[in-house]
């Protein structure tokens, strides 16, 4: 890759990452169906402009070389494994996705927090972006426990510019793999790298994971179900519908309020039998989270031309390896099966999510 397409490439990132007004609001969730299908799930918002998404398939034994801010002079690799997953600005930077051992990575925007250790020319050659982390992972590593050795031998780094207070925006990973451990990678304080067990199933943006997990018990009083009726002094109260249980539920678009939402409605949801069913429950609750656009914009600012800030929603099923997803434009929900792609053999694809209108659970092939 030329320096010059790296600099456009960057300069999108950035954008991406640190322009206003503009909503930066992944969700995320994992669900465990009684048949024992794994799957993790997630939204992608960003309310600036359309992302230029692309369905990307990455072959075994593909040469990569990763990008950094004098260029693509950074970690080589070849991959180890097939994967498939969606990108988000540019191909290179796969946002979310799966390869044929069932691991799922994806990026969660950390705005704030995150804080990457700055590039340095000498330890180039052991150094990948922070956007194209979830390609290195994915082509790199069967499990969670690989996926975390193999990362403390390279320099993950930012290519975008710093703000004004030298940080420069990045996001927080989800790694999970087919036998059950999933973590949150972290890094703040300028490369000082967090790792934590995901116990909750689910995960939003900023602040950390830590914080997060503690504030769910200001919640503790909240439950499924219908609140009974009682009588205070002369007055009789009731509810006036069912889940009242749930009164109190925060229902705006900040990630701490899409946490407690979303752990709510996973958690409170029955077991699903099989794979269908949990696929299908995977994009029902995350329904809940389309954000429609223009919510996040003051009265008599500009609003972007697209149906949605939800730009698209991905189910990785990780027992049977598959990659689901819908977008802004089709709801239809679309099928890669991993196990029937020759990954010795289909070229490195880039196509377009919204090639075709496709019917419910309509699978492509490579």
């Amino acid at each position: 890759m030329k320096t010059g397409i790296k600099k456009a490439l960057s300069a999108t990132l950035l954008a991406f990452l640190t322009f206003a007004p503009a909503a930066h609001s992944c969700t995320g969730l994992s669900i465990l169906a009684k048949d024992g299908t794994r799957l993790q799930a997630r939204t992608i918002e960003w309310s600036g402009g359309n992302l230029n998404s692309k369905l990307v398939i990455m072959p075994r034994g593909h040469n990569n070389q990763a990008i950094t801010p004098d260029g693509q002079n950074g970690l080589t690799w070849t991959n180890k494994y097939g994967a498939v997953g969606a990108s988000t600005v540019a191909p290179e930077f796969v946002t979310e996705g799966i390869n044929e051992k069932g691991l799922n990575a994806g990026i969660f925007y950390f705005s704030h927090y995150g804080n990457l250790t700055p590039y340095q020319k000498k330890h180039a050659k052991k150094s990948v972006s922070d956007g194209e982390l979830v390609r290195y992972i994915l082509t790199n590593f069967a499990t969670v426990e690989e996926a975390l050795n193999g990362l403390n031998k390279i320099e993950i780094i930012p290519i975008g510019k710093p703000d004004s207070d030298g940080h420069y925006a990045t996001g927080h990973w989800r790694i999970a793999d087919a036998g059950g451990r999933s973590i949150v990678l972290e890094i703040t304080d300028g490369g000082k790298r967090h790792v934590y067990e995901n116990n909750l199933d689910v995960i939003t943006n900023s602040p950390s994971f830590s914080w997060h997990q503690d504030n769910l018990n200001n919640y503790v009083h909240l439950t499924s179900g219908k609140a009974p009726n009682q009588t205070i002094g002369k007055v009789e109260l009731f509810s006036l519908g069912g889940g009242s249980n749930l009164t109190g539920l925060p229902g705006d678009l900040t990630p701490p309020s899409r946490l407690v939402r979303v752990f709510f409605w996973l958690h409170s949801s029955p077991t699903p039998a099989n794979t269908y069913a949990a696929v299908t429950q995977a994009f029902h609750i995350l329904n809940n989270f389309d954000l429609p656009i223009g919510a996040e914009y003051a009265p008599g600012q500009t609003i972007p031309d697209m149906p949605s800030a939800t730009q698209w929603t991905a189910v990785s099923d990780q027992t049977h390896p598959t990659f689901y997803y819908r977008t802004m434009y089709n709801s239809a929900i679309r099928k890669i099966d991993l196990t029937k792609i020759d990954f010795t053999k289909v070229p490195y694809t880039v196509t377009e999510m919204d090639q075709l209108a496709q019917e419910q659970f309509h699978e492509l092939s490579f």
